[in-house]
């Protein structure tokens, strides 16, 4: 069948995720690549100032159970952190998931990242059923009491933060997309950038001086740089001190020639002068 090359052909819609069953029906997907980048690049610019290496936890997409009396019950938030803990469990071994009631201590921060089927609970717009766990929304504000909870949607771009004030999250008004954390001496805001060739808005870590935090392949390519940076300094130097050796070579031999020259000058004006004195001339009296 021939297709004329000035119709285009039309374009399939494919499904999402988010149309497609699981296997599990209280799991209607997996995280998409955003989801995964977006947590790594939370977890690789993380570096609290204030706390040792060995004392923040950092997670996403991770079990975190909540509940001691109900011991299935979890959440899985796309990113959290939890300061003043070991890194690893009983500091030894990787964790498997966060159970609340045996750490004992509650992640500062939580981070969701909105999808369709997640929005309303991510924004405490549903309601929890009878003898059905509470929703995010009541456990990261009631039971958990996460002091910080960020929702960004990627579709709008908007960064949205609510901060607990006494039993209550409060949206913060924000007059540019970041928030300050004392308690951590960073803040997150959105950063237009390149992530894994990937030219978007992300959530990221910002430090005191409002500079976005390295990742680890930045931090080494910044390092290689300055390093290279300080190699053509010193061969510049280097070529500039050759230079004005050169130039303070050439300027002795200038001198040189004009010594010499001089010197050969006063010798001809004697030979010329000893010629005069044979032929019985005074010079002098020239």
């Amino acid at each position: 069948m021939y297709i004329s090359n000035s119709q285009p052909l039309p374009i399939e819609t494919l499904p999402t995720m988010y149309d497609l069953p699981s296997e599990n029906p209280e799991e209607p997907g997996l995280p998409d690549e955003f989801h995964g980048w977006q947590a790594n690049l939370l977890c690789h610019t993380c570096y609290p100032p204030n706390y040792p290496a060995d004392q923040v936890f950092l997670a996403s997409d991770l079990n975190l159970y909540y509940d001691s009396q109900h011991v299935n019950w979890y959440k899985r938030p796309d990113f959290f952190l939890v300061v003043g803990i070991s890194r690893f469990y009983q500091e030894k071994d990787l964790r498997l998931s966060y159970v609340f009631w045996q750490e004992k201590v509650s992640p500062l921060i939580a981070v969701e990242l909105l999808s369709p089927g997640t929005e309303d609970e991510d924004l405490g717009l549903t309601e929890s059923e009878p003898n059905k766990p509470p929703t995010k929304w009541q456990v990261y504000e009631e039971i958990l009491k996460i002091p910080y909870y960020f929702v960004f949607s990627r579709y709008t771009n908007r960064l949205r933060v609510f901060h607990l004030r006494g039993n209550r999250y409060q949206e913060q008004i924000l007059t540019e997309p970041r928030f300050w954390m004392e308690e951590l001496e960073l803040g997150i805001g959105l950063w237009l950038g390149d992530y894994q060739g990937c030219q978007r808005l992300w959530l990221r870590w910002y430090d005191a001086q409002g500079s976005w935090i390295p990742t680890p392949k930045e931090q080494f390519e910044q390092e290689r740089f300055a390093k290279e940076s300080a190699l053509q300094r010193v061969e510049v130097e280097r070529l500039n001190k050759e230079s004005a050796l050169q130039r303070a070579e050439a300027e002795r031999l200038n001198a040189e020639s004009e010594r010499l020259d001089k010197e050969s000058a006063l010798q001809q004006v004697e030979k010329l002068a000893q010629r005069l004195r044979l032929m019985g001339i005074n010079p002098e009296d020239l």
